[in-house]
């Protein structure tokens, strides 16, 4: 007891799902001194990718940890010698656990107005907590690119369904990049279904689905994408795509969320490399439906940018019947300016929908610093039109 302990070791350890009991023990049993990450940008480790992160973790055997001094994404090893008197900042446990609680992952937080931030936006139901009331959403893998490769094959042919992987898309954009593999759609179902018993059951390679990339990374222009893919296509790990879904509504609703500034924010302080399943079910969405004000301006500005080509439109038809849209309502809009309009509108809705206000939306833009400028000033003067208007130029349906 009162020993102490320093290491130097990857920032996996306050982030990964594999570290939980890790994490779970220092809290429970030691009293962290100091949690101090920096990138290897300079290239401390040679041999080591500039973007990997590590952090000096010091901490004393005995007692409990309920709070503890941190400093983040940190470039320049001089400001350890000054740590923790300087730059750091105190992290409550029961913050990280009611942020993470099925990880305890510790959010890369970079100054007090951040940890203000998540404090807000956790006013909303995470998306993996069943006990919320509404809609659920169940997140899969579908094939692995190593251990299926033998179903892949490298030209398009009759009974063949393209692969998508992550590279491929892009927000509301699933035709970012062509694909390079397809599969034959009888060996890939008996495969899916994993046994020799072929059904007439849909399966939901067969259906609208929601899909985001698992390799990304917090130091990305975004971290966070996702859109929906047509039916008649499978999947690649590095895509993590929904179950077959019950209302197609609430798929876009859920993907528009994904796909904001507001979301990726949150999202992006806690991942390294990958997006794993468990840190989106740990992200705050508001449990929306159709008889919510602020749902129907928000689903129909996904399946604008959405449904641009024909194998959308039965999910354009889906979505004006159920919100009683006439159909020019959502109509596809490939226009570039009018489409950068159109996410800065959504963006708008979704940080009101948080109640963020106008400082905090600008310091959550303030953390994309790869984002063009333009993009961002857009976001903002389009938040600002809705502050003032009360409501955006359409969104009376």
């Amino acid at each position: 007891v009162g020993g102490q302990c320093g290491i130097v070791i990857p920032s996996g350890i306050y982030t990964d799902l594999g570290a939980k009991s890790l994490r779970e023990k220092l809290f429970s049993t030691t009293q962290i001194e100091g949690l101090f990450c920096f990138e290897n940008r300079k290239e401390i480790f040679e041999n080591v990718h500039r973007s990997f992160k590590f952090i000096v973790l010091t901490f004393q055997q005995g007692g409990q940890t309920k709070e503890f001094p941190a400093a983040f994404m940190r470039h320049d090893l001089s400001d350890l010698t000054r740590f923790p008197q300087e730059g750091a900042l105190q992290i409550k446990v029961e913050l990280l656990k009611r942020l993470s609680p099925d990880s305890f992952s510790v959010m890369e937080f970079k100054s007090e107005r951040d940890i203000e931030i998540a404090e807000k936006m956790l006013a909303q139901p995470l998306l993996g907590d069943d006990a919320a009331k509404g809609w659920r959403l169940e997140l899969h893998r579908e094939f692995n690119m190593t251990d299926d490769a033998y179903l892949f094959r490298q030209e398009s042919a009759n009974g063949r369904l393209p692969l998508y992987e992550g590279k491929m898309i892009w927000h509301f954009d699933c035709k970012y990049v062509e694909p390079r593999y397809w599969i034959n759609e009888k060996e890939g179902r008996k495969a899916v279904l994993g046994r020799e018993l072929e059904t007439e059951a849909q399966l939901d390679y067969q259906t609208y689905r929601l899909a985001y990339r698992d390799v990304t990374g917090s130091t990305n222009e975004r971290t966070l994408v996702s859109t929906i893919l047509p039916p008649g296509c499978f999947t690649g790990n590095t895509l993590v795509n929904s179950a077959a879904p019950k209302n197609l509504s609430e798929l876009l609703f859920i993907s528009a969320m994904m796909n904001s500034f507001a979301v990726d924010y949150i999202i992006r302080q806690k991942v390294t490399n990958h997006c794993n399943m468990f840190y989106v079910y740990q992200l705050p969405i508001p449990r929306l439906s159709a008889a919510d004000a602020t749902f129907a301006p928000i689903v129909k500005r996904a399946a604008q940018l959405i449904c641009i080509t024909p194998e959308f439109d039965a999910l354009a038809a889906e979505v004006r019947t159920a919100l009683k849209l006439p159909a020019a309502a959502v109509k596809g809009v490939t226009d570039a300016a009018a489409r950068s309009q159109l996410r800065a509108e959504l963006d708008a809705l979704i940080a009101h929908l948080y109640g963020l206000t106008e400082s905090e939306f600008a310091h959550i833009l303030t953390t994309f610093p790869l984002v063009d400028e333009s993009v961002k000033q857009q976001t903002l003067n389009t938040y600002r039109d809705l502050l003032r208007l009360g409501k955006l130029p359409d969104t009376r349906l």
